[in-house]
């Protein structure tokens, strides 16, 4: 685990492992905690890298708006920081939407993306509603409250549960805030043509309210694989680690150079 001054912020970021690189996108609140497990499971054979998003887990606040377009350029500067020239993007939930961005703006820096419970927008109640909440808590420095139900929700087990409620409760309430008013407008459905490189779509069975999401990127992403996985909900870096990571390792070997 390091921190480097980056692209005008101090960003903190998890480094593990040798080849060909995974960096991993984490959704609003959480941080790069939440791919412990991909960490873990995925650093003895590829490259493994996560970092906490502007004003979120051990990354200083930030000045300037939260957006998708500046997360890109975060990673884009990361990227070059480490001499990476391309890597496989991997981005959970939000954080898949940050994957879809990055694909559209720079696809020359990237092998394929991997989109865990993701969406290219949200045109859902549930999910519009959970946005919304994010946000009312968040505008009132609620930050701790998010992060609680969050980090149970990813696991049971008290010592993961302890690092990743740390982690996110340390997150900038104005940041957190604007994470979530963006993942609310964003929508880049139109473009997904454009998306030329290899896609792995990957959800779980009992995650239905994301199921629209999931066939909707298949059949916009002209080179996307969709998979769900059984017995499993939304929450799968943590509660399905052991199939997920075989998939992103599967993927990952079938397209690195």
């Amino acid at each position: 685990m390091t921190t480097t001054n980056l692209h005008e912020y101090s960003m903190h970021y998890i480094d593990s492992g040798e080849g060909t690189a995974i960096l991993f996108i984490h959704p609003p609140v959480l941080t790069s905690l939440s791919f412990t497990y991909q960490i873990q499971g995925l650093s003895p054979y590829f490259r493994t890298i996560a970092f906490d998003i502007r004003g979120h887990g051990k990354s200083l606040p930030s000045e300037q708006t939260i957006t998708y377009p500046l997360i890109v350029e975060d990673i884009k500067h990361l990227m070059d920081r480490l001499n990476l020239d391309k890597v496989f993007l991997c981005g959970y939930s939000i954080g898949g939407s940050i994957v879809l961005e990055f694909l559209l703006t720079y696809p020359d820096r990237v092998w394929g993306g991997i989109v865990i419970s993701g969406m290219s927008e949200v045109n859902e109640w549930r999910l519009r509603n959970k946005i919304s909440l994010g946000i009312a808590l968040s505008k009132i420095g609620a930050v701790g409250t998010i992060a609680l139900s969050n980090a149970w929700s990813q696991t049971k087990r008290l010592s993961l549960f302890r690092r990743l409620f740390n982690d996110a409760k340390k997150g900038n309430p104005r940041n957190v805030e604007q994470f979530y008013r963006y993942s609310l407008k964003y929508n880049c459905t139109s473009r997904l043509g454009e998306i030329q490189l290899p896609v792995l779509l990957v959800y779980g069975k009992e995650d239905q309210h994301f199921h629209r999401y999931a066939n909707l990127l298949h059949q916009q992403l002209p080179k996307s694989e969709l998979i769900f996985i059984k017995k499993a909900d939304h929450r799968l870096p943590t509660k399905a680690a052991g199939t997920l990571n075989e998939l992103i390792k599967q993927f990952a070997d079938r397209f690195s150079p």
